[in-house]
């Protein structure tokens, strides 16, 4: 479900044409509905209303500080995967007290930075990770609350790269190892294990690979319980998918039926940490035609976007929808969707089936919300889009396009290249 909708032969986002936002603020251009942000949250809520909860919405997924404000109002809580996640989490307004930090390889920079701000806990993922965290803690003379991954071994059904819960995956730790992480944790006069937490993949549209993952886990939990071990957290991930082309994932309703038995009667807060579910289709990627081509027995669609801008479907051969913003009568033809990234990948689609485009029209690719601007780079040194963000019959900029020196900033000509000498200030005699 979305805020993206024809009106009068053309593509709104909520009450605004997207041609008049391309016209505004330039293409290639993210577009953000905060309706559908929030519909999505709210949604997810209200299924889990009958249990305590906290969804923390993944960062990872869209770090806008003003998506990440729009949530954080709502009630959101937030995962996070790295410190300067954790910085946008502040910037935007968000509480650290509902942060929880996953990731393999945290530094211990980012985890003294998460101590001081009092996140919520920690999901550890090794040993070595355990030690480092309570180590900062003695030297900070803070207590971190940890809450260990536990890898249930669950194939979730998904595309491999976005595979998670399985044993030869790099995430989180096996239960016999997760036990003896407990037995220190609980052990160590600077840690404080609060919670149990599970994430076995992304874009995972069936209710059963999550059943099954929690039913591995319930007996661990009560394991702990009996060695005086009492986590207040359940921690069960996110990942749940969206529609992109014809799938049928499960809604927050169905969802919530399927994993709320599995779950209450532990007498634990359940964390869920959505990232798609909120923001996929709840944003697009603008983009205009600059030329077709014909070569080879194909048609190439060429456009001002590429998979700098947008890099699922280089990356995992995601599908999305590609619609035109104005709806003409016209033929449809088959071809390849391309960007001008020199790279033969920069397809946003091959072989499709579209509305004959023209050069200088719009076009939009759906359902980029998530993993889109946040999986954005600079490659071809192509400045990233702007991001505009719209409620109702207003919009505003929440990221500005960068400029061609905003793709140099930070970097310098040394001197014996003949660069002009970094000056240095003098110290006081």
């Amino acid at each position: 479900m979305h805020d993206f909708r024809y009106r009068n032969g053309v593509l709104r986002c909520e009450g605004i044409p997207l041609d008049r936002l391309a016209r505004a603020h330039g293409t290639p251009l993210y577009v953000y509905s905060r309706a559908t942000l929030l519909g999505h949250y709210r949604r997810l809520d209200r299924a889990f209303a009958s249990v305590p909860h906290l969804i923390c919405f993944s960062v990872k997924s869209n770090a806008n500080i003003a998506v990440l404000r729009t949530l954080a109002r709502a009630g959101a809580g937030f995962d996070i995967v790295s410190g300067g996640e954790l910085e946008r989490v502040r910037a935007a307004g968000g509480d650290p007290r509902r942060v929880v930090f996953a990731g393999v390889g945290k530094t211990g920079e980012e985890i003294a930075l998460a101590i001081r701000a009092g996140i919520l806990f920690f999901s550890v993922e090794s040993a070595g990770e355990l030690e480092a965290i309570a180590a900062l803690a003695g030297r900070l003379g803070k207590t971190a609350r940890v809450s260990i991954r536990v890898n249930p071994d669950v194939d979730a059904g998904t595309h491999r790269h976005v595979t998670t819960g399985r044993a030869e995956n790099k995430f989180g730790m096996d239960l016999g190892s997760a036990r003896a992480a407990y037995a220190r944790a609980a052990a160590h006069p600077r840690l404080e294990p609060v919670g149990v937490q599970m994430h076995i993949g992304s874009q995972i549209t069936e209710t059963a690979p999550y059943v099954a993952a929690i039913r591995r886990i319930r007996p661990f939990v009560r394991d702990l319980a009996g060695a005086g071990i009492r986590p207040a957290y359940l921690d069960i991930g996110g990942g749940m998918g969206i529609v992109y082309r014809e799938e049928t994932p499960a809604t927050a309703a169905r969802f919530a039926a399927a994993v709320l038995p599995e779950v209450a009667d532990l007498g634990m807060t359940i964390i869920l940490e959505p990232g798609r579910f909120i923001a996929g289709n709840a944003g697009v990627l603008l983009t205009r035609v600059l030329y077709l081509k014909e070569g080879g027995g194909r048609r190439f669609v060429i456009v001002d976007a590429g998979m700098n801008d947008l890099i699922r479907p280089s990356l995992y051969g995601a599908f999305h929808s590609i619609v035109p913003v104005r709806r003409l009568r016209r033929r449809r033809i088959v071809a390849d969707v391309v960007g001008p990234v020199c790279e033969s990948a920069d397809c946003f689609a091959a072989c499709r089936e579209i509305p004959a485009p023209r050069p200088g029209e719009l076009l939009a690719v759906m359902g980029a919300g998530a993993y889109g601007f946040s999986m954005a780079s600079n490659y071809n040194a192509r400045r990233r889009p702007a991001e505009v963000l719209v409620s109702g019959a207003r919009h505003a900029l929440v990221r500005e396009r960068e400029r061609w020196a905003d793709l140099m900033r930070g970097e310098r000509i040394p001197a014996f290249l003949g660069g002009a000498p970094r000056k240095t200030a003098r110290r006081p005699r």
